[in-house]
């Protein structure tokens, strides 16, 4: 055999474009099908977004829109419009943009001369028009390659306006979930007090900043004292306590919504644990300071550094570069504002001083509990039959598969034993329940440590102490579609909705979707998720193909799984909306069986006339996959 030759043949240089389809990870981070609010198709919308963002904060036009429509995004803005000899630049070449200038762009939002670049090279169609002073600019590309461009009189207001399609072989099956962009567009308009942002015809706009943020995050009858809102310069913050267990944390740097945090929320919560035992002089321990609140904070600073291209966690611990520190900028704020707010609101400090000791007597009295759950968990640990654990955890801050890692909740052990021979080692792992879990509505959190199960599956989170510490980005909870895989599945819900909502509130809570048929001849297998794609593939394949029914996830073989939890899963978030309320939720569907629920089975109640009549087979948007999803 030929020894391989390493010459100058050998050196290849890629142009902007190849180098980000083929690295699209180093530009945006993981690329995803849109289950998750960190997928690549949100990461382009935000990174168009910005640039329009920048233009309001310099003063530019002061309302934006954006639509989707057909997985086919739209977004305009009336700020100054790209300078018309630049337009192909701005979006085509690598480091070109205004953001260099920093007496222009000093907090800027976007990423320095990538963001455009990025969204039209992973783009199969992808149009820039800038409108400037009654001409205007076009340029069109597809997969960042140049197809077209026109020099034009108009009549439309200045501004720049961007249209584009996520390239479908790049981000494959992908679709928008509303409820992730709703989002976005009220965290932009928080933090952008007085812009108007317009999304599918709907109007976002806030007048209080991160004031608005937590009235909107939190119920007014279930926080224990009026929102603390301080804001001066360039930090801001909002701060109360509900009813909720953990913390709560909005964090956000020059517009980011830094979801993992960082330096600026690790600053925050030291500063606010030591305004607060120096304004009561009281030592209270600092989990007793912040159990069950819930914060926003946000900051600008220049040039932030983050851990990640999606910069979704802080890592600077300046103001500017050689500036001050910003640990210590954030801890003269609280220290002087919130200190300030107390004294001159006696009865928000009262208030505040009874929460921090009623969260004092309930951690005391559950102490001798959790030590003996933390006993019975040390020895699980050793040979824990229910977690068969992956490499890489969410705590891995520098390894780029973080955001990758999964945590399969499954029932029974033909369903554990398939998913953990399909499963990806590095970043899946799974435990396993030996049956239906207990009911635990109405219950306290202490039974999370007295029942063996519920003590291990948050031992194998290592969510105890707090969030912040969680193993896994994902936790996906994998049952049968059957009745008894249903009410697993709620049990389940049910677990984490009431001990551990921050987790669902955060992103990270999914179902795992698995198909009901196979559907095949000689030639093809389609797998079907629904009713209808069964119909679909019949019509493709003819009608004498052959189909399987799966009824359990035991039932597939570990071969066709590891397409279903590959780069082909399909994963349900579960998403809580802003207006639900969680005590109310699980007390309707999980609670004593009330006159309520009881005429709401009455009512929609299905015989088996009616789902033989029916041509769907029975199967409806709200039929028994669990009301708790639909209601959150």
């Amino acid at each position: 055999m030929a020894e391989n030759q390493y010459t100058e043949d050998s050196i290849r240089s890629l142009d902007w474009k190849e180098h980000i389809r083929l690295r699209p990870g180093m530009y945006i981070g993981k690329l995803g099908n849109g289950s998750s609010a960190e997928d690549g198709i949100y990461i382009l919308l935000k990174e168009v977004i910005d640039n329009s963002i920048d233009e309001f904060m310099m003063g530019h036009g002061k309302k934006i829109e954006v639509s989707i429509k057909d997985n086919r995004v739209r977004i305009r803005d009336y700020g100054r419009g790209i300078p018309l000899g630049k337009v192909i630049d701005c979006v085509s070449k690598i480091n070109t943009g205004a953001k260099y200038d920093s007496a222009v762009f000093q907090k800027s939002v976007g990423l320095n001369g990538v963001g455009t670049k990025a969204v039209n090279a992973l783009s199969s169609e992808f149009k820039v028009q800038s409108f400037r002073e009654g001409k205007s600019k076009l340029a069109e590309f597809s997969r960042g390659e140049l197809i077209n461009e026109e020099d034009l009189d108009t009549e439309e207001r200045n501004g720049t306006l961007i249209e584009y399609q996520a390239d479908p072989e790049i981000f494959k099956n992908h679709k928008y979930i509303n409820e992730y962009i709703e989002n976005q567009m009220w965290n932009y308009v928080y933090l952008n007090a007085g812009l108007s942002l317009h999304w599918n015809g709907t109007r976002y706009f806030s007048k209080n900043g991160l004031l608005d943020l937590l009235e909107r995050k939190t119920k007014e009858e279930e926080i224990k004292y009026p929102i603390i809102h301080l804001k001066e310069g360039d930090m801001e913050i909002a701060i109360s306590h509900d009813n909720h267990y953990g913390e709560e944390y909005f964090s956000f740097v020059n517009g980011q919504n830094t979801t993992q945090g960082g330096t600026h929320v690790a600053a925050f919560k030291e500063a606010l644990v030591k305004t607060i035992r120096d304004f009561y002089g009281k030592s209270f321990d600092s989990t007793d300071v912040r159990a069950s609140l819930v914060a926003a904070i946000s900051v600008r600073i220049q040039e932030p550094v983050f851990e990640s291209q999606t910069k979704t966690k802080l890592g600077s611990t300046e103001i500017a570069p050689g500036g001050a520190s910003l640990k210590t900028e954030i801890i003269n704020f609280v220290k002087t504002k919130l200190d300030n707010y107390l004294h001159r609101n006696s009865d928000t400090a009262e208030a505040l001083l009874k929460k921090i000791q009623l969260s004092e007597r309930e951690r005391k009295d559950m102490a001798g509990v959790r030590k003996i759950a933390r006993e019975r968990a040390k020895k699980a640990s050793v040979h824990n039959k229910k977690l068969r654990d992956c490499r890489v955890h969410f705590t891995d801050d520098k390894h780029e598969s973080k955001l990758d890692t999964t945590l399969f909740i499954t029932e029974g052990d033909s369903a554990s034993g398939s998913i953990t021979k399909a499963r990806d080692v590095q970043t899946q792992a799974v435990f396993s329940l030996r049956g239906k879990p207990l009911n635990c509505y109405g219950l306290k959190k202490k039974i999370v440590y007295e029942n063996e199960e519920f003590n291990l599956l948050q031992h194998a989170l290592n969510i105890e102490e707090s969030i912040e510490d969680l193993r896994y980005n994902k936790i996906v909870i994998a049952t049968d579609a059957d009745v008894d895989g249903m009410h697993i599945r709620l049990l389940i819900l049910t677990f984490f909705l009431q001990f551990f909502p921050d987790l669902v509130r955060q992103g990270h809570l999914y179902i795992l979707d698995t198909p009901l048929f196979r559907v095949r001849n000689k030639k093809e297998t389609i797998y079907c998720y629904s009713e209808q794609e069964r119909k679909d593939a019949l019509n493709k394949l003819g009608a004498k193909s052959e189909i399987t029914r799966f009824k359990g996830l035991g039932e597939i073989s570990p071969d066709e799984f590891s397409g279903f939890i590959g780069d082909e899963i399909r994963l349900e978030p579960v998403i809580l909306n802003e207006d639900t309320s969680i005590p109310k939720m699980l007390e309707y569907y999980m609670g004593k069986n009330t006159t309520d629920r009881q005429e709401f089975i009455i009512n929609n109640l299905r015989t088996e006339i009616d789902t033989d009549n029916d041509p769907d087979g029975g199967k409806t948007d709200d039929d028994d996959e669990g009301q708790i999803e639909q209601a959150a």
